[in-house]
């Protein structure tokens, strides 16, 4: 029996506690920073970083006076909202975020999942079920890791998180409910900033009717900014720092006008006495308002989430020298008009443009939009990829990722995500129409955002800065009492518009929980029922098991052994390639896998079996590939680890020891693979040549070029030339179609997560990209029940 399978492919006191970790993703590549790499970062972050925050001027005090507090004569009301605005922008995102919290990047990157990755290694904590003891040999996943002393609140905290999985299960948990609360605010955001930038239109017609032309062109727009995301950032991203830059100096500008025209005095509102004034008069009706004076504050994360696309010192300069200024400028002034317009409601309830010049206004509302445009625009590429991280991490359904740009890959467009917010940010601005609920909802997604930053970087100061205990608790205390205020006042508006980023978080968490715990049982029924390799080779002459040409490769999570799917498989065909490889494609919790360190391999079973394993592994912002230059790099993997020799006994059958092998491009001095197609030219193109057999008809051929020294053996070279047969024959995938059911006698909830919500989302969402760069002629699909 001869089996032919279809064959394709080829395809400082701060910085006393702090330490000096790696920076950002430029950093990187630039060991020694001029000041003019330092500068043209912090101005190309200006319109990725800050648009969010740069526009929140445009509703902060609409949305404070839209509450049951009227301004007096004496203005202790407004000198109020603007002391708690220039405080709250100068300890939360100057001090806790600039100062401190920038600090704690993981090897560049910044963002919820990054503190959670960070801990998670530091602790050993293993929140991949595909978790080998060769991952923690990366250079970037041990990079920084000191172990303190063993007396210390910080080791036994360690041994603690190390110790109960509940505490495990709790910080991730945690650090999921920020992803699902930016993802809330992915939806949020634009909406909010969109129609408080177009509600200018007031000032040009009928106030009865103006409700009729705000909502349409908010629409018009959030269509347009949606439908534009395709193309990626990299295509318009010229105009993001320029337009931020307008707006800022627009804003400022105005500010200043305002200032010395209206109330040259104002200054006197920066006082702490009089957030105490306020309170003390406006009482319940003043802690109602911080739910809206919390929104001077929203895209502060983003300094911290977009850290690996700049370096923190580009970062602070932007923030400290033009953004954080601009806005204190444009809040004193806007107080300062309305210290001197009681009586105008209007002032109140229009909010930002009344205080503008009128010969201005229309210019200030083309800005406003775009820089509107500009800040959702940062948010929905944030949303973007807080959703890849989770799915890398096995947190999320699969979703198809486009990579728009190939120099900054964070630049990624996920489509079914994008059509899901625009619709949902459609919703929320003709459902609302107001920018009142649209605040309380953001406010409240914003404000929790931060307190998990806050819980989680208390733990990062004493697991990983080793500092003491008392300070992680001051730091605890200062900022989370801050936040749980302003948490406490968003909250208290559940009724008014409180409540979607709620609902938001819920549904979301239910997905991603459904998703992580089938996903997790189907990895156990896979360890549990998996084969060994005495099994498969005793199992060969009773089979009658036939090779047949080219390279199988067997897509599998298991990082050891032989998983069921291709028991099932060789028990009902018994036959397989010449040159059979067990490919497991998985993600470690680190933002970047370096290249030299991508590809680790080994032998299954005695190496004439021609039997291996692959783990390609990626960091959870790599870019996955899957194209024919990623088969190619495989094979060529596989040839050099042949040709630098076998690492421990083979002879045993069951002996598997992996070895990590660089892609070709990290070792010129390795194997090289060279293709052509037809034609007989045996020219040598390198020093040693190990090449295929001359055929006459045309058909592409595979030549490895290997090092002149050192010499290979007789083994080694018919071991590699076979490889390269089999490659010339083609590639088949050999994938697996489980179906996952609860066993017999498992809990009602149990069958409802597994038979109903698994299966829901596993037939719903992607492929794996493996399944989908393979072409249909070279695929072989196994189907198999999983009873977990």
């Amino acid at each position: 029996m001869f089996v032919q399978l279809p064959g394709h492919g080829f395809s400082e006191h701060l910085r006393a506690f702090s330490m000096d970790l790696e920076p950002g993703f430029y950093q990187n590549h630039v060991k020694k920073e001029s000041w003019k790499t330092v500068l043209t970062l912090a101005y190309q972050s200006l319109g990725v970083v800050y648009g969010d925050l740069s526009i929140s001027p445009l509703y902060v005090f609409k949305n404070t006076f839209a509450e049951d507090i009227i301004p007096s004569e004496t203005n202790e009301e407004i000198f109020g909202v603007l002391s708690f605005v220039f405080w709250t922008l100068t300890l939360i995102p100057l001090l806790k975020y600039v100062f401190i919290v920038l600090r704690a990047d993981d090897n560049g990157e910044g963002g919820t999942f990054a503190l959670y990755t960070l801990l998670c290694r530091h602790a050993k904590v293993n929140s991949l079920p595909s978790f080998q003891s060769e991952d923690e040999d990366l250079s970037s996943y041990k990079k920084d890791i000191i172990s303190p002393e063993p007396s210390t609140f910080g080791s036994r905290l360690k041994s603690s998180l190390e110790k109960y999985r509940v505490l495990q299960r709790f910080l991730l948990v945690l650090a999921l409910l920020g992803a699902c609360m930016v993802i809330g605010d992915g939806i949020l955001t634009p909406a909010i900033s969109v129609f408080s930038a177009v509600s200018g239109v007031e000032l040009a017609v009928d106030k009865e009717h103006h409700e009729y032309v705000e909502v349409p062109v908010a629409c018009i727009v959030l269509i347009a900014l949606f439908g534009l995301q395709h193309y990626g950032t990299h295509r318009v991203g010229f105009l993001f720092a320029p337009v931020v830059i307008t707006w800022l100096l627009c804003i400022s500008s105005i500010g200043v006008y305002n200032i010395f025209k209206w109330n040259p005095r104002v200054y006197k509102a920066l006082s702490p006495y009089y957030m105490y004034i306020f309170l003390k008069k406006t009482q319940s009706g003043g802690w109602r308002s911080l739910g809206s004076i919390l929104l001077c504050i929203t895209g502060s994360e983003a300094m911290f989430a977009d850290l690996g696309h700049f370096t923190q010192q580009s970062i602070k300069i932007a923030f400290t020298s033009i953004v954080y200024p601009s806005l204190i400028l444009a809040y004193m002034g806007q107080a300062a008009y309305l210290s001197q317009h009681h009586n105008i409601q209007e002032d109140y309830s229009i909010g930002f443009y009344v205080s503008v010049p009128e010969e201005i206004r229309w210019p200030v509302l083309v800005i406003a939009i775009m820089a509107a445009v500009v800040g959702s625009q940062a948010i929905i590429t944030g949303t973007f990829s807080i959703i890849k991280q989770c799915s890398a991490l096995g947190c999320f359904p699969r979703v198809k990722i486009v990579h728009t740009s190939s120099k900054i890959h964070g630049q990624i467009y996920i489509p079914e995500v994008n059509w899901i917010l625009m619709l949902l940010c459609l919703t929320v601005t003709v459902g609302f129409r107001d920018t009142k609920h649209m605040g309380n909802a953001s406010g409240l997604a914003v404000i929790t955002v931060m307190l998990v930053t806050t819980c989680l970087m208390s733990l990062v100061i004493v697991m990983c800065w080793h500092q003491n205990f008392l300070f992680a608790v001051c730091f605890v205390l200062f900022f989370g009492s801050i936040e749980a205020l302003y948490f406490s006042a968003s909250l208290i508006k559940f009724l008014e518009g409180a409540w979607v980023p709620i609902v938001i978080s819920f549904i979301v968490m239910g997905v991603i929980c459904v998703w992580h715990y089938g996903t997790l049982k189907k990895y156990e029924f896979d360890v549990q029922n998996k084969v060994s390799v005495d099994w498969l080779i005793g199992q060969g002459p009773s089979l009658g098991i036939v090779r047949v040409q080219g390279i199988g490769l067997i897509h599998t999570e298991l990082v050891s052994g032989i998983p069921a799917i291709f028991s099932h498989f060789v028990t009902n065909l018994p036959a397989f390639h010449q040159v059979l490889v067990f490919l497991c494609v998985k993600s470690v919790p680190i933002p970047h896998v370096r290249h030299e360190e991508r590809f680790l391999v080994g032998h299954i079973g005695p190496r004439e079996y021609r039997m291996y394993r692959c783990i390609v592994r990626y960091g959870y912002r790599d870019m996955q590939k899957d194209d024919v230059a990623f088969e190619n790099d495989l094979v060529c993997s596989i040839a050099e680890y042949i040709r630098t020799g076998i690492v421990g006994d083979l002879a045993k059958p069951s002996t598997e020891e992996m070895v990590v092998v660089g892609s070709p491009s990290t070792r010129p001095e390795g194997v090289q693979m060279r293709e052509e197609r037809g034609g007989l030219d045996m020219e040598c193109v390198g020093p040693s040549e190990v090449q295929s057999p001359v055929v006459v008809k045309a058909r592409k051929r595979v030549r490895f070029v290997i090092p002149e020294r050192p010499r290979i053996e007789r083994g080694v070279r018919e071991e590699l030339r076979e490889l390269m047969e089999a490659r010339e024959a083609g590639m088949a995938y050999i994938l697996g179609h489980s179906y996952v059911r609860a066993k017999g006698g498992s809990s009602l909830v149990k069958k409802m997560v597994i038979n109903v919500g698994f299966e829901f989302l596993r037939r719903n969402c992607r492929a794996p990209t493996y399944a989908l760069s393979a072409t249909h002629a070279s695929t072989l699909e196994v189907g198999m029940v999983y009873l977990v």
